[in-house]
């Protein structure tokens, strides 16, 4: 299967140099381009916008999405987010403790990239950092949220599919078993990778063949 997309990858200013919320100002800004230059750049008029990203690029491409949603637009018909990071405000369920170290990505090193992302500790509470921390998740785009069964960030991500279930955004939702915290930058060693990409080029193409 493939999803037929233009991708384009979004560089942003880093912390600790440019701490949050930079680097959430950046991915908006670029979406707002995009959605100026796609037909331009596809070619067609007939564009439609998704966001994804893994771990640090799946928050800020659902926290994206959220910006997009309470600033009026541009409109977005799909997010893809693999193993995310929903919550840094927390670090105490069930898969940072069973999967505290060992496991690829440990609870040490989250805290240590909080830490340098973050100003303060009141900058984990906003939802433009930790969107499980908002109060209104409706009116979002359809989600694809991928996880990986031994990875800290595990239930987080499925609380936030559950989250966005519960406002009524469509979400579909695959832990794949036995897999690390970034899998994806396995392929040649994990054939889930081709698992998982095969669902994600199925999903943006049910998107973009969705009406309206």
């Amino acid at each position: 299967m493939v999803a037929h997309c233009a991708i384009l990858s979004v560089g942003y200013r880093l912390a600790p140099e440019h701490p949050f919320p930079a680097a959430v100002e950046d991915a908006y800004a670029a979406v707002c381009w995009a959605a100026t230059q796609a037909s331009a750049l596809c070619g067609r008029n007939d564009v439609r916008l998704a966001v994804g990203g893994d771990s640090a690029g799946g928050n800020l491409a659902t926290v994206t999405c959220l910006l997009v949603r309470d600033r009026g637009g541009p409109h977005l018909h799909a997010q893809w987010l693999a193993y995310p990071v929903t919550d840094w405000a927390s670090m105490d369920n069930a898969s940072y403790c069973l999967f505290a170290s060992g496991y690829g990505l440990d609870r040490a090193e989250v805290a240590w990239f909080r830490d340098h992302y973050l100003s303060c500790a009141e900058d984990a509470l906003d939802p433009r950092a930790s969107p499980l921390r908002a109060d209104d998740l409706s009116g979002l785009p359809p989600a694809l949220i991928q996880t990986a069964e031994f990875d800290v960030l595990r239930d987080e991500g499925q609380d936030y599919a559950r989250r966005l279930m519960e406002a009524g955004v469509l979400v579909y939702s695959t832990c794949y078993r036995g897999q690390l915290h970034a899998f994806y930058g396995m392929m040649d060693a994990v054939d889930a990778v081709e698992d998982a990409l095969q669902e994600v080029a199925l999903f943006l193409q049910a998107r973009h063949d969705r009406p309206g």
